[in-house]
């Protein structure tokens, strides 16, 4: 099953997929950097891994390193993580936590509200004024316990503007009160951060690539595109599995009082524009972010969190689960790989999209309407973007 949302523009290339110099070249790749990773959402942790004042987590991306802090009035609030003296990193390391952020080449002192409060020898700096020399920060959402932020703000939609479509199907899940199952895990991938997202939004590679989700789900899996947020879903099938672990988690799969009946069984996924994904279980949940790093590169970002089970058959299902996904894992890899290794290839430009495929295509329209150069079937003469820019 396939639905789309209508776009609020019609696309004239909607029947195209996006071309594959797309996903190598340079120039292309600085400017949507620019234009679509930029001003977009990027998750940094849950509230509960910042329970206290002082706790911080950081997320570098884009050549910069944000910091997200609670402070002393409870309020979770985004740095950059650089001193204003030097530019020194302030904190080092995935998260810590500090009474206050204190530079370790020269000692200035911040608060947990971002305000420069200590210098030492102030009077050697005389244009120096403290009220004006604050961390620089950054837009942070809070959206059902997540902690977002963003570098710049191009009046695009929030977390919660973006997910409202489905916010009464994930209500029921209880994000707010789940707590980390492990930390965050990363992984390069010799790949365009497109790349991935399409794949995860493909509908027609399950029943071709993935033995195992088909196993699963038989014909139940179903997709949709909602304006920002791509909705796919499963039902776990009755009939036992070949494979050891899906078996085991078919049936020992326990049930979650607070689901509603039809979610028991049922695995969703959302992926956010333009690089962020929840997978949804009833025993837990998966959080996906793929980061550029390069036009053939990427960074993937991954952590996963639940609500308190004590329960032994919770713990163990938890685990087919994650064996289940590393086996999905491992089989995307080998396909995005190959795909990235096509993209390069003289002889292809773009191909054609099926109507079922919606994601896909509200992916690909979002892309060319912020960058139009991208409708072009083959990759403009060098220096292209600098026109674009006006340089």
């Amino acid at each position: 099953m396939h639905r789309s949302s209508d776009l609020p523009y019609a696309d004239p290339d909607a029947d195209w997929s996006l071309p594959g110099w797309l996903y190598t070249d340079a120039e292309y790749f600085e400017l949507e950097c620019a234009r679509v990773i930029l001003p977009s959402w990027q998750i940094v942790c849950h509230e509960s891994d910042l329970a206290e004042p002082g706790a911080w987590r950081t997320l570098s991306y884009l050549g910069e390193q944000l910091v997200a802090v609670r402070g002393t009035d409870g309020v979770i609030r985004g740095f950059h993580n650089v001193c204003r003296h030097r530019a020194m990193r302030l904190v080092e390391g995935a998260s810590g936590c500090a009474r206050k952020l204190v530079c370790p080449y020269h000692a200035w002192v911040y608060e947990l509200d971002g305000r420069l409060s200590g210098v030492p020898m102030k009077r050697d700096y005389p244009a120096l004024r403290l009220e004006e020399n604050g961390l620089a920060s950054v837009a942070v959402e809070i959206w059902r316990g997540f902690v977002f932020v963003r570098l710049e703000d191009d009046g695009g939609p929030s977390v919660a503007t973006m997910m409202a479509p489905y916010d009464a199907e994930v209500a029921p899940y209880r994000f707010e009160e789940m707590r980390r199952l492990s930390d965050v895990r990363e992984r390069e991938r010799r790949v365009n951060w497109k790349n991935v997202g399409d794949n995860y939004s493909d509908n027609l590679h399950i029943p071709v690539a993935h033995d195992g989700l088909t196993r699963l789900f038989g014909k139940s899996y179903a997709i949709e595109a909602a304006g920002w947020v791509d909705r796919m879903s499963g039902e776990l099938v009755d009939r036992p599995s070949s494979d050891w672990w899906e078996r085991f988690y078919q049936t020992h799969l326990p049930r979650v009082d607070h689901l509603p009946e039809a979610n028991q069984r049922r695995w969703l996924y959302y992926k956010l524009w333009p690089n962020m994904a929840f997978d949804i279980y009833a025993d837990q949940i998966d959080f996906m972010q793929w980061l550029p790093l390069t036009p053939t590169t990427s960074l993937l970002r991954e952590m996963s969190f639940a609500l308190p089970d004590a329960r032994r058959e919770m713990r163990l299902v938890r685990y087919a689960n994650w064996r289940i996904n590393r086996t999905v894992n491992a089989e995307d890899t080998w396909l995005i790989e190959r795909v990235q290794e096509g993209m390069a290839s003289s002889s292809y430009t773009a191909g054609p999209i099926g109507a079922s495929e919606v994601c896909l295509r509200s992916f690909a329209a979002k892309i060319r309407e912020r960058i139009p150069e991208a409708r072009q079937h083959r990759a403009p003469p060098p220096g292209w973007s600098r026109r674009v820019r006006g340089v």
